[in-house]
């Protein structure tokens, strides 16, 4: 799954009563506002590409449309909820998968279609195709994984405009993310936050990386090309996060996220709550509302 001038941060302020650890928990301030729009560029779609409402953003780019339309295609697939560890079995066979069924395919084309720009092959994809109408073949599955371009979809979808790296990979918007917290950037509407200091809310995306091969972390990025897969929140309940995510199962799926008592994924940056997937940053969304 198988991402331009900051402010410097503000300084974080405790009360006295609080000991220094407490304080590093507190979360970071918010910011008002990401900057100027990003310069026409590769992840800007064509004016044609998207719906008027999306391209001029009728409403802004706004939390709630954000949340409810990643509930409304998590219903659409069916109201999957896999809370159980990964690789146990539980994965559907790849032709009996949901993402294969009629309708879901071509649900799953529009994620590509709206997600990604215009100029892009990955555009013309489907739950079960490549961009010449052929079947994508046993053993492929990963190369056309859509669970970017479902958080892409959502994005779009709910106003962000310019202001999101719509890609067909995770580690594009985490990488941008992370230049945006770092100062390297400017202009986009994501943050990336520790999962240790700063608690995810409704709205935000969680991330996971998925190489076997090398453990990645908040201090590493941003990483070129690795493996990851990002969850947007769309809940919030004590002790634990709801979280929806595309290709997950072969579907569009919800999942139960532990958290510490304030709502982090961590209590110390090597100690995340989840023991099932190696959660390593939060992308803190900048909404209009």
């Amino acid at each position: 799954m198988p991402l331009r001038i900051r402010r410097a941060a503000s300084p974080i302020v405790c009360a006295l009563a609080f000991t220094l650890q407490a304080c590093t928990r507190v979360q970071p301030p918010p910011v008002a506002a990401a900057g100027p729009p990003p310069r026409p560029g590769p992840f800007i779609a064509g004016s044609g590409h998207s719906p008027p409402f999306a391209r001029m953003s009728y409403a802004g780019f706004s939390r709630a449309e954000a949340i409810a339309i990643a509930k409304q295609e998590w219903r659409l697939f069916g109201q999957s909820v896999f809370d159980d560890p990964p690789h146990t079995g539980a994965d559907p066979e790849v032709n009996d998968g949901p993402n294969r069924s009629p309708g879901a395919w071509e649900r799953i084309g529009e994620y590509w279609w709206l997600g990604q720009d215009a100029d892009r092959r990955e555009s013309a994809w489907t739950g079960m195709h490549d961009e010449n109408g052929r079947e994508i073949e046993d053993g492929r599955e990963d190369y056309f994984a859509w669970s970017a371009a479902f958080i892409s979809y959502v994005m779009r979808t709910a106003g962000a405009g310019a202001r999101f790296p719509y890609a067909s990979s995770h580690y594009v918007y985490i990488d941008i993310a992370k230049d945006m917290t770092l100062g390297r950037t400017s202009g986009w509407a994501l943050f990336a936050e520790r999962v240790d200091a700063y608690a995810p809310v409704p709205g935000d995306l969680i991330c996971f990386w998925r190489d076997g091969k090398r453990a990645m972390t908040y201090e590493k990025l941003p990483a070129h090309h690795f493996a990851a897969h990002c969850d947007m929140v769309v809940s919030a309940e004590k002790g634990q996060i709801s979280v929806i995510g595309g290709n997950v199962n072969h579907a569009v799926t919800m999942k139960h996220v532990p958290v510490t008592k304030d709502g982090r994924l961590a209590e110390s940056r090597n100690d995340v709550l989840d023991p099932r997937y190696p959660w390593f940053v939060v992308l803190r969304i900048l909404y209009d509302r």
